[in-house]
């Protein structure tokens, strides 16, 4: 997966930080927006996860942090659900901008209630999903319950959330109550997902009751059993990431690709842009490319790493075999393989690029209980692996047109 580290400008001249995740062996074929939960940042472990296994999925992920939060500019103290809203937009637009109108919005907790508000402003999101949100952007008022007399009395109050200190002005307060979803909702007419858990402490089970029925067909609930609000565990996080990622599959615009198809042993497909590549083996399907530098999109291995690979994986199944047959205790093989062009051993002119070989260096850990003879025997049988002697010894290679 890689990333790229963007800023962008909020509706009052605010930079705001984000990180843009893309797949890192295909082109993104969608764009999402995530908006992290009520005081929390595009780093949260929970956001981190879900980002990750959608763009496992070719979507390309923006995560930021709202104004006044993790490292964005602006004062926390001076934003309102309102202004989440427009940062969310601005963000829709600085995709549309500079890469691809995004298509999906996810969010998380307020920040669900968020995108449902956002997504009713922006034509290009064909797909929403909420995680834990509440039904009503006023619930988040049970956070700072006991202040909300004294944010009522004296404009203000600094309220403990998390074990961190926030300043919440009264402003914050008339804007939530002034935000009812259920109007939102029904005239949102997109596709929505609502992910809850039953055991969800902070906003509880009866809010993706009330989601589900003010929204229209089609419509989804999904319940994450056991899991907590902030979806601390890693494997409640991953598995909602992958949920979402395969509902918004039945929404999103993803470009069909035609199966390259052979009766022979591999077929390699090759477009009239870049080195990205389709090879075909089998039942099996698989991208070659060129590292970056080279001009590739480095989508995928280079030629001369699959051949690494092959030497590298004939090798270790060949010490497998030879092992299980001899019921020898090599509990696992791991084999270490670079390609490169050496001087021959035997060259005379160093100096000569006309002496420079192919060399493949290749390391070998043996793990078992296995003495220095049986150790030395399997080194010698890894010589013996087909691909090992078929680079060694060379090979015919009959080429004609189709």
């Amino acid at each position: 997966m890689g990333f790229e580290k963007v800023t962008f400008t909020n509706s009052q001249g605010k930079q705001l930080a984000a990180r843009l995740e893309i797949p890192n062996n295909q082109d993104a074929h969608s764009y999402a927006i995530f908006a992290h939960c009520f005081t929390c940042n595009k780093n949260f472990s929970a956001v981190r996860n879900i980002s990750r296994a959608l763009v496992s999925k070719g979507i390309a992920v923006l995560r930021f942090d709202f104004t006044g939060l993790g490292e964005s500019e602006g004062d926390f103290e001076e934003t309102n659900f309102s202004s989440n809203v427009s940062d969310l937009i601005q963000a829709a637009k600085f995709l549309e901008g500079n890469y691809k109108a995004p298509s999906l919005l996810v969010g998380h907790s307020l920040g669900g209630a968020a995108v449902i508000y956002a997504a009713s402003e922006l034509e290009s999101i064909v797909a929403v999903a909420t995680i834990g949100a509440p039904s009503s952007p006023s619930h988040v008022q049970h956070l700072f319950k006991s202040s909300v007399d004294e944010i009522k009395e004296t404009g203000k109050a600094k309220v403990n959330i998390g074990g961190r200190d926030f300043t919440i002005k009264k402003d914050f307060l008339d804007d939530i109550e002034s935000k009812p979803m259920k109007g939102i909702l029904k005239n949102m007419r997109k596709p929505f997902l609502v992910i809850h858990s039953p055991q969800d402490t902070i906003v509880g089970i009866e809010n993706a009751k009330e989601l589900y029925q003010f929204a229209h067909h089609p419509k989804s609930f999904v319940s994450i059993d056991k899991a907590d609000h902030l979806l601390m565990n890693s494997e409640d996080s991953n598995y909602v990431g992958n949920v979402i990622a395969g509902w918004a599959e039945r929404y999103l615009s993803i470009p069909k690709r035609e199966v390259l198809k052979t009766s022979h042993q591999v077929a390699v497909s090759i477009g009239n842009e870049g080195f990205t590549s389709e090879i075909v083996s089998g039942n099996h399907l698989l991208i070659a490319d060129e590292p970056t530098d080279f001009g590739g999109n480095d989508f995928g291995p280079s030629p001369y790493d699959y051949l690494a690979s092959g030497l590298g994986a004939c090798t270790a199944m060949t010490l497998r075999m030879y092992a299980t047959r001899k019921k020898w205790d090599l509990q696992k093989v791991i084999v270490h393989v670079d390609h490169g062009k050496d001087h021959a051993p035997d060259s005379e002119n160093a100096s000569s690029k006309g002496e420079k070989i192919d060399t493949f260096k290749r390391e070998i850990e043996l793990f078992g209980e296995l003495d220095e003879k049986q150790r030395m025997r399997l080194l010698e049988i890894a010589d013996k692996c087909p691909v090992h002697k078929t680079l060694s010894s060379g090979a015919v290679i009959i080429t004609e047109l189709i």
